[in-house]
């Protein structure tokens, strides 16, 4: 958790203000993972602060959901690639990593 807490510190992440009047907050809450190594035992533990996204209202506190992810079909064409050309893959993982979209709404967190 402290990891986590100096990343978002670190990026800048948020500010602390006051709600101002009027102004619908949400509330965050940790999610834990265990994370293994190869021979499934305990590598590390992770946390991660995240946004309860689920209490929110469409269209009232938001208009529209974007997810950036890979579709199978991408991964499994770029893998067969990458074996007909014979080259390695690696695999890493990220410590924290952070979408710099830009919000055109302001949210406030609890």
């Amino acid at each position: 958790m402290d990891v986590e807490m100096e990343v978002i510190k670190r990026n800048n992440t948020w500010e602390l203000v006051e709600l101002p009047k009027g102004a619908k907050k949400v509330g965050v809450k940790w999610v834990y993972k265990t994370k293994l190594n190869e021979n499934r035992e305990v590598d590390k533990y992770k946390a991660r602060l995240v946004v309860k996204g689920y209490a929110q209202e469409y269209g009232v506190d938001y208009t529209e959901v974007f997810t950036p992810v890979a579709c199978m079909e991408t991964v499994k064409l770029v893998l067969a690639f990458v074996a007909h050309q014979g080259w390695t893959i690696y695999q890493l993982d990220v410590k924290s990593a952070f979408l710099y979209g830009e919000l055109s709404e302001t949210v406030f967190v609890e």
